[in-house]
Parts: C-alpha cells; sequence; structure tokens
C-alpha cells in the first residue's frame, strides 16, 4: 500500500488565460484517483483543499499523514469527508466501524487518528472519494445514509439541466467546520450542470465526475465569466474550480458528479449568478 500526494499552487486569472490545454490540464485535472489499495492526494492551495480516492482490494489500506501537512496523523489538523461510489465498504475509525453502501458518505471530524479502509467483497469493492479541508474544532463523525439526504430537484428538460441534487455533508445534515460535499446527477435527456454559471469568491470547490460510459465524455468549463476556457473530462476524473471560477459541465450523456467545496462560509445558496447570454 502507497501513499502520495501532489502538491498543486493556486493561479491567478492573469496566468490561466495565457494556458494552453496541456498547461490547464497539468494545473486542475485531477486523474488517476481510484487506484488499488493505494491513496493518491492533490493538496490544492486553494482553501488547503485535498481530494483523492482509494479503492481496497487486497485488504485494509490506512489513512497515513503526508508530508505537505507536517502532522503526527492526518487527522490532527483537519476534516474528511468519504462517498463511497462502489460497492460495500467499511471505514474503521479508531476501533469504531462504520459501513458504507453504494452512495453513502461519512464525515470524519478533527482528531480522529487511526482511519482503515475496506472492502466487503473484492469482486465488488468499495470505491471511495475522499476530500480533505482545515479544521479549527472537533465535531463528531457522522454517517450520511440515503435517508439522511437532502435532495433537491433542479432544471427542466427545455433548458437540457434536469437534474438530482443530493446534499450530504453540509450544516444542515452535519456540523463541519467549513468542508461540504454533494452529489448531483443528471437526468437521461440533458446534459447541463450548474446552470446557470456563477461564482463565489468565498468558497473554492472540486468536481469529481462519474459514472461517464467508457466512450462518452463531459466538458467542463471554467475561467472568469468573460475569458471561459474548457477541460475534457473522463469517468472518475476531477477538477479543481478556483473561487474566480465558474464551475460547470456539459457531457455526452447522463452522468454524476460530486461536489466538494471549502472557503469563508457554509451558506451554500451565496453565489454571482452570470446571465447565460452574457458568458464570453
Amino acid at each position: 500500500m502507497n501513499t502520495n500526494c501532489e502538491v498543486r499552487y493556486a493561479a491567478s486569472p492573469r496566468e490561466v488565460k495565457r494556458m494552453d490545454t496541456t498547461e490547464l490540464r497539468n494545473e486542475f485535472l485531477v486523474d488517476n484517483l481510484m487506484v488499488k489499495d493505494d491513496i493518491h492526494w492533490v493538496y490544492s492551495h486553494y482553501d488547503r483543499y485535498m481530494v483523492g480516492g482509494v479503492v481496497p482490494i487486497s485488504g485494509s489500506v490506512n489513512l497515513e499523514t503526508v508530508d505537505a501537512l507536517k502532522a503526527d496523523y492526518f487527522l490532527e489538523r483537519r476534516e474528511l469527508g468519504i462517498i463511497n461510489i462502489g460497492g460495500t465498504g467499511t471505514i474503521l475509525v479508531d476501533g469504531t466501524e462504520y459501513v458504507l453502501e453504494h452512495k453513502e458518505a461519512l464525515y470524519l471530524g478533527q482528531g480522529n487518528k487511526a482511519v482503515s479502509f475496506s472492502s466487503v467483497s473484492s469482486d465488488s469493492p468499495a470505491q471511495f472519494y475522499l476530500n480533505s479541508t482545515p479544521a479549527h474544532k472537533a465535531f463528531p463523525n457522522k454517517k450520511i445514509g440515503s435517508d439522511d439526504v437532502e435532495v433537491i430537484e433542479l432544471g427542466s428538460p427545455e433548458t437540457a439541466n434536469a437534474r438530482t441534487l443530493r446534499k450530504y455533508i453540509v450544516n444542515s445534515v452535519v456540523d463541519v467546520c467549513q468542508l461540504q460535499m454533494g452529489m448531483t446527477t443528471i437526468k437521461p435527456g440533458s446534459s447541463w450542470n450548474t446552470m446557470p454559471a456563477h461564482v463565489h469568491d468565498r468558497r473554492m470547490e472540486v468536481y469529481f465526475y462519474f459514472e461517464v460510459p467508457e466512450d462518452q465524455a463531459v466538458c467542463h468549463f471554467m475561467g472568469q465569466t468573460n475569458e471561459t476556457r474548457h477541460i475534457w473530462m473522463a469517468n472518475n476524473e476531477a477538477v479543481i474550480s478556483p473561487p474566480w471560477s465558474i464551475h460547470s459541465g456539459s457531457g455526452t450523456s447522463s452522468y454524476s458528479f460530486i461536489w466538494g467545496m471549502a472557503g469563508e462560509n457554509l451558506d451554500y445558496g451565496d453565489m454571482d449568478v452570470c446571465n447565460t447570454n452574457e458568458l464570453k
């Protein structure tokens, strides 16, 4: 079992507007997240956000600290959100076991020391998607099952953005310091997510696209509202969205994505919306 961590520094709109396709992908695309028996982290300097993933196959995989944290254990000064997009899995936290079924979540607060991930069956392994942010207070651990999720229906077929949004780790469901996570599923016949486009300068965000068919793709749009860019995304890939950037996508088929964010506030509705016909 290996744990590796890549550090990404923050870039301003001035640098980004000059980037070519390869530079944009190197700066914001996060791939190789769902690796068997390994935890791969990307540490972003946007709000010190960390995104990772693990697929336990051979046995349990321990959550280990990384050099970038300068901490004795991973959650010494952090909180962690976990959403399972695979088969049934278990997470052992300081002796307490949590079982996560498909599309269930777990919040772990600051101070938990021994954390390990495992799958009930190696033939249908768990796929744990991980987001972590700095924490200033220790809140209780909490599993978020299907009955705990806040569900909102958004969009319409007429604007090709009919979708179901599920809030997992938000302050109306669980006590958190700053981490928020949820899942959005695009309905058949629609393609757009998060439209109309918006920014929220008080928070950064990470999108993780999954349930994308192998022969299909999602085009993720980013950048300032008058200076947009795009990145083509495949299944199980994430993209970092700076606070100054829009974050919206359109797929060639139906798909799902997990959104995670952190920053100055926990107000989900804190958005500066841009009219669609004003995007450039």
